[in-house]
This record gives structure tokens, C-alpha cells and sequence, in this order.
């Protein structure tokens, strides 16, 4: 069992009903989802602030690191939202969502909206973004897209967005989740 750290880099958990209720849901033995999960996170991924403005006006936001390019022309990016999501319905009617790319400074943002706070919004300094969803400051980047199509992914559903629009902030380093941790990028690794 690993040692909890001091660093706030390290204390990041993603709940897993299946694996901590012991429901996988898996065909065989030998198929153990937390394992699944562990070998899942050997992949770095960014992490994103996904937003949307409710058909009732009221926004809503969740964590993600499931982002992902799918084509440039015409510029389609994915991510994928739990089944048993709450905000499910919300993002399924949305024209509109915004994917904000969290900074390195900003764990306490990718914490907030991991949650199922009732007001997540606040306090937050926001911008209006495409359809109304959105856009949180201090990101490295964000993604303006049209609600294009979903498809079913598992215990997922898999959402593909039309950018209409996009900024970045090159200066601002990315957050980034590996091995169950939020991590920060160190150094390049070559050197031009």
C-alpha cells in the first residue's frame, strides 16, 4: 500500500463505483478493474474542465481527462461522460460546450469540478463562450465546440465536438494526471 504524500500533487483519487463496490461487471476471474484502471493511468493525460449551459440557464462543469483530438478538417475533438453522470442530460441538450484546459496552478479548479458541488460556478471569474457554456480563466487553452454527435462507449457516452473556436496561452504549463497524481511537467525531454 503507498504512503499517502504531503505533496498536493499526489492526492488525487477518480472514484470507481464498479471497483469500490466491487461490481466490475466483467466476465472472467482473471479481469480485475482496479488493476484496469492502474494500467490505464501509465497513459498521461491532460486535464479538462468541460462546461455547458443547462437548457434552465444554470451551467454546468466536470473534470475530465478523457480529451482528445479526432480531426483537423473539420476540427472535431472527444471526450466521454459517465452514464450515471448527473449532469448527463445537460450536456446531452447543450448546443454547445467548452473544454478548458487547466494550468498547472489550477488542481484546486480540476478538484472543484470533480465534485458534485450543488453551485460549482460561484465564485469563478467566467467568460461567455459559444452557446452560452462558459469559459474558466487562467486555463492553457480552451475549446469552443458545437454539440456535434454521441456515441454510446460502454459505460460511457462518448461526445465529439465541433470547434468553432479556440485560444491558448503557450506560457502557461499544463496540468497533468499520471499513475493516480496529479504531475506538472519537469523539463523537455529533447533539446532542439
Amino acid at each position: 500500500m503507498r504512503a499517502k504524500s504531503e505533496n498536493p500533487l499526489q492526492q488525487a483519487h477518480l472514484p470507481c463505483p464498479a471497483c469500490d463496490e466491487g461490481k466490475s461487471g466483467m466476465t472472467g476471474d482473471d479481469f480485475d478493474c482496479r488493476e484496469f484502471r492502474v494500467a490505464l493511468g501509465s497513459f498521461a493525460t491532460g486535464i479538462a474542465v468541460v462546461t455547458a449551459c443547462a437548457p434552465d440557464g444554470s451551467f454546468v462543469g466536470l473534470t475530465i481527462n478523457s480529451f482528445n483530438s479526432v480531426s483537423l478538417d473539420p476540427p472535431l475533438v472527444l471526450w466521454s461522460l459517465d452514464l450515471g453522470s448527473p449532469s448527463l442530460a445537460a450536456f446531452r441538450s447543450a448546443s454547445h460546450y467548452a473544454i478548458n484546459i487547466l494550468a498547472a496552478d489550477q488542481i484546486e479548479l480540476s478538484q472543484r469540478f470533480a465534485t458534485r458541488l450543488e453551485d460549482k460556478f460561484g465564485d469563478l471569474l467566467l467568460c461567455d463562450g459559444a452557446g452560452g457554456a462558459p469559459l474558466l480563466h487562467g486555463c492553457c487553452a480552451w475549446f469552443e465546440c458545437a454539440n456535434e454527435v454521441r456515441y454510446p462507449g460502454g459505460d460511457h457516452e462518448i461526445f465529439i465536438g465541433r470547434v468553432e473556436r479556440f485560444s491558448s496561452d503557450s506560457a502557461r504549463p499544463p496540468l497533468i494526471y499520471h499513475a493516480g497524481a496529479y504531475r506538472g511537467l519537469s523539463r523537455d525531454v529533447y533539446a532542439d
